[in-house]
């Protein structure tokens, strides 16, 4: 094993002289295993987790055309207020139920300014 020499900051070295108290281990071990975390983090064989994860799906069969599954899957997180309600609930009706039309409304009649009367107090 290497020795190295590191400059940490003051208020650095009472945290990690703080975890190795509450692990019952000794600063250099805390080091360690922070270097062996921080690795471990870039990926398996130094590769990133977004080169690591493409393409992880291209095998699957329970979803049939993955393109098509992905662009229901954001479908389904479309709400009234969403500038693409209409163009969305053509493509995908089965997606959107009579109250999701009520709410679409009623946001449109707040926008452009129709919006029920309060009723009179009752005497």
């Amino acid at each position: 094993m290497t020795r190295i020499l590191a400059d940490l900051p003051e208020e650095d070295i009472k945290w990690l002289d703080a975890r190795a108290a509450e692990q019952g281990k000794s600063r250099a071990s805390v080091l360690r295993d922070a270097v062996s975390a921080y690795k471990g983090q870039s990926g398996a064989n130094g590769k990133d987790w977004l080169e690591i994860g493409f393409g992880a799906w291209k095998d699957r069969t329970d979803i049939a055309d993955s393109v098509e599954w992905q662009r229901r899957e954001r479908a389904s997180s479309t709400r009234y207020w969403d500038d693409d309600y209409e163009d969305v609930k053509a493509e995908f009706p089965d997606l959107f139920d009579e109250e999701d039309d009520r709410q679409r409304q009623i946001y449109l009649d707040m926008v452009a300014g129709k919006s029920p009367k309060p009723k009179p107090p009752a005497s």
